[in-house]
């Protein structure tokens, strides 16, 4: 690990000041849990790092119009058992609780779990190339073993894909960014807040320079009555998303109301197609249209070998998950 320094803010505006500035690779760290291992391997090497736990940015709220706001420094694991997710948002709960450990959901913030960075081993290893990692390198992955890459949205610099859980699930909930930089505060629709590679690889989403988290809005709306969370991995637990799927459906008799399914593990980010979901409001929730849903959802998908698996695993998934969704009832 490389030499830094550290300092602890207590105000946004300082913190933001801080990090505009950026005159030595200034970073903000608040758990650490993925950061520190980066910089241990060498992946992140910032000169100073920014405290920005005593923001009190921490607390889970209820907003006025009847909304949640999930501070950016609430961890994980206070997120997962707040008595409003729980009741409200029972998706969320279920896909935080299937990501890390629980030692690491105790230390892990809302924040820091939308800027994880890949598991891809290439960007991993300082020893091979990676446009990810150092930007005209090349790519590892692409002809290399790349059973855990992605299969949708890819691009000839990179085909990683975003390790969040709990992302996953805040795509399908619709959820909102707040961000505060130089230039004020705006909101982020999660689904604009990660980006596809395109020939820049290195930024996994769309903030600014300096931009800070402050917190994660979710609408009134939770899908609490008809929800699941399906992860497919190789071990039960403290194991990433080979492919996950965050299905939620709101029923109005015996038709469909509202649909969302977004996926995790295929892609450089949650990937859903809300445009998509339209099509289905007004029809009959079975089996069939699932399938034809799956099919369209996964609409040229591309395997590179490895992970050519990961299709069909997609598709059989993302059924599952709709039909686990329909005949659960909290």
């Amino acid at each position: 690990m490389n030499n830094f320094s550290l300092t602890q803010v207590d105000s946004i505006s300082v913190a933001v000041d801080k990090a505009t500035e950026d005159t030595i690779g200034n970073r903000y760290i608040a758990g650490g849990t993925n950061l520190i291992d980066l910089m241990k391997y060498r992946v992140e090497n910032p000169g100073h790092l920014l405290d920005i736990n005593a923001l009190g940015l921490s607390e889970i709220e209820t907003l006025p119009d009847a909304g949640l706001r999930l501070g950016a420094t609430a961890t994980n694991a206070d997120t997962a058992y707040n008595e409003e997710v729980e009741k409200k948002y029972p998706l969320l709960q279920k896909a935080i609780l299937s990501g890390a450990s629980t030692q690491l959901r105790n230390m892990a913030t809302d924040g820091g779990n939308l800027l994880q960075r890949t598991r891809c081993y290439y960007f991993y290893d300082t020893a091979t190339p990676c446009n990810k990692r150092e930007p005209g390198s090349g790519c590892s992955a692409i002809g290399g073993f790349n059973r855990i890459h992605a299969i949708l949205g890819t691009s000839d610099s990179c085909i990683a894909t975003h390790p969040s859980d709990m992302c996953v699930a805040l795509a399908a909930l619709d959820a909102t960014v707040q961000v505060t930089g130089d230039q004020g505060s705006r909101s982020i629709p999660i689904l604009e807040f990660h980006r596809l590679p395109g020939d820049k690889p290195e930024k996994d989403t769309n903030l600014q320079p300096g931009e800070l988290i402050t917190s994660i809005d979710l609408p009134e709306k939770g899908f609490s009555q008809h929800f699941e969370y399906l992860k497919v991995r190789d071990r039960r637990s403290y194991a990433f998303a080979l492919v996950s799927v965050a299905a939620a459906i709101e029923m109005d008799g015996e038709h469909i109301k509202d649909l969302r399914v977004a996926l995790g593990g295929v892609a450089h980010k949650p990937w859903r197609l809300a445009e998509l979901e339209k099509d289905y409001v007004g029809k009959t929730p079975n089996r069939k249209h699932f399938e034809e849903f799956a099919e369209k959802l996964i609409s040229g998908a591309k395997g590179f070998g490895d992970n050519d698996f990961k299709i069909d695993l997609a598709k059989k998934s993302i059924v599952r998950a709709l039909l686990t969704a329909l005949e659960s009832k909290k």
